[in-house]
């Protein structure tokens, strides 16, 4: 079976192929399914409300099953800031140099125990016969000093769980723990109520 994602992220594309295809679920962007999507604007104010808005667009343009995840870091010091804006965060959507720069700028002098932080992952799913679902995941952490690693996108280099960031982490031991993998697994638990 093929589902939509409602992401230009191939390595958002790469985390949903890895985690659904057990189920034989095999997981295309818009350009391997041969269609256009809308860029949607992310009114929402929770990340909830915004993958379904993309979910739900990207279902009737293409008339596929779609699913998109809206996900981002929330930070205690900063009132659960950058939350829905931590792609543009820095002003420049999905430039993650400048949004770490100024996260850590913003966290300058802060001690460690109050760094704390958590990823959230809101994924929704949506069906070309109206219905639609949505689960959510987290992972907490803390906020580092300064980048470690050179894996995952975001801010995975300064988002630290344990003694290593989501940066210094590979796939499968990202996947294991992080927001996107805790929520994709009870994705994989609600999904068959509607296939």
């Amino acid at each position: 079976m093929d589902f939509l994602i409602a992401t230009h992220n191939l390595k958002k594309q790469a985390e949903l192929q890895r985690i659904l295809e057990p189920l034989n679920i095999k997981v295309l962007t818009a350009e391997m399914a041969g269609v256009e999507l809308t860029d949607v604007e992310e009114t929402g104010t929770t990340f909830e409300e915004n993958a379904f808005l993309k979910a739900d667009s990207g279902c009737k343009e293409s008339g596929m099953v779609c699913v998109a995840d809206d996900s981002g870091l929330m930070v205690d010091f900063l009132d659960g800031a950058p939350g829905v804006y931590s792609a543009r965060f820095a002003g420049e959507h999905g430039n993650d140099e400048k949004n770490i720069e100024k996260l850590l700028e913003a966290l300058k002098n802060v001690p460690e125990e109050k760094r704390t932080a958590k990823f959230v992952s809101a994924v929704c799913c949506c069906f070309p016969d109206g219905r639609s679902f949505t689960v959510r995941g987290e992972c907490h952490g803390v906020i580092a000093f300064e980048k470690h690693g050179n894996g995952g996108f975001g801010y995975d280099p300064v988002f630290l769980v344990g003694d290593k960031t989501f940066g210094e982490l590979n796939a499968e031991e990202k996947d294991r723990i992080s927001h996107r993998g805790n929520a994709l697994r009870k994705f994989v638990e609600e999904l068959p109520k509607y296939l």
